[in-house]
């Protein structure tokens, strides 16, 4: 996500704190933030598959995905 984006997402929110969103800034305002949600939870996702856990004998062990169940 560029910081262009994240700037529109900022101007449209003190918009609607003020005065109001029309119906076009509303939806353009909530494909914003789903894409930065998205983006965030790549970035968070691919921090986490590059994350192991030392155990105190030095084994090293990646995390594991956990299903929902």
């Amino acid at each position: 996500m560029t910081q262009e984006k994240i700037d529109r997402i900022n101007a449209l929110a003190r918009k609607a704190k003020t005065q109001g969103l029309t119906p076009e800034e509303t939806a353009e305002r909530d494909a914003l933030r789903r894409e930065y949600i998205d983006s965030v939870k790549a970035n968070l996702t691919a921090q986490l598959d590059n994350t192991v856990i030392q155990q105190p004998n030095g084994l090293r062990t990646p995390l594991k995905k956990k299903t929902l169940s």
